[in-house]
């Protein structure tokens, strides 16, 4: 099972380390293939400007929800990371599902298994996150995470449809998977790469 230390890190090193664990949310779910890296001295992150009444959950404790509606549409998922206060996150944007495929099925109607939690607003529709479950801990229920039995083999990119900070490499997934919400593209003047190194910090990734 994941821990707060576990949260209590660098973004991320989290968002790389979180790419193949395991999301369940009232037992349904699978394992996560892909997630991307928010900083609270990222531009394009929500806790940038500061804390709000609708980002509060964002700066802590570690090991919490922070689900907030995109665009009055759709909820995301993320998993606040970091020092209390400090106001990171990881969104978790696809998983390939494992338990509960029914209940997807009838919450996201008739689409493909691999599209049924391929995207931030998919996964949450799939697993029936909404702004409830903002601020839970994610070492209760309804929500179980388990860690993968070993690394697997990454890829990283750039984020996606972000305009600031969009050159940051913090997008990670699991490499060959066929449930990621889009293909990765290298960011601008790169070439893709797996992401198997050592965890950069937000400040080194500058």
């Amino acid at each position: 099972m994941l821990d707060r230390l576990f949260f209590a890190r660098d973004v991320v090193e989290v968002a790389r380390d979180l790419v193949g664990a395991t999301l369940f949310v009232d037992g349904v779910g699978g394992v996560i293939v892909e997630t991307e890296a928010y900083d609270a001295e990222d531009p394009a992150s929500h806790s940038f400007s500061g804390r709000t009444p609708r980002n509060r959950a964002m700066f802590g404790p570690a090991g919490h929800a922070y689900v907030y509606r995109s665009y009055g549409i759709h909820w995301c998922l993320n998993l606040v990371t970091g020092p209390d206060g400090h106001g990171a996150a990881v969104l978790i944007r696809a998983v390939e599902p494992r338990a509960g495929l029914d209940r997807m099925r009838a919450r996201r109607g008739p689409v493909a298994d691999r599209q049924l939690c391929a995207g931030p607003g998919r996964l949450c529709q799939a697993l029936g996150v909404d702004g409830r479950h903002d601020g839970l801990s994610l070492f209760e229920a309804p929500f179980a995470l388990s860690r993968p039995a070993k690394r697997p083999a990454l890829v990283a990119g750039p984020r996606v449809g972000i305009s600031k900070a969009a050159e940051r490499p913090w997008r990670f997934g699991l490499e060959g998977s066929a449930f990621l919400s889009r293909p990765f593209r290298p960011a601008p003047g790169e070439v893709p790469a797996p992401a198997s190194g050592p965890a950069l910090s937000p400040k080194q990734h500058r």
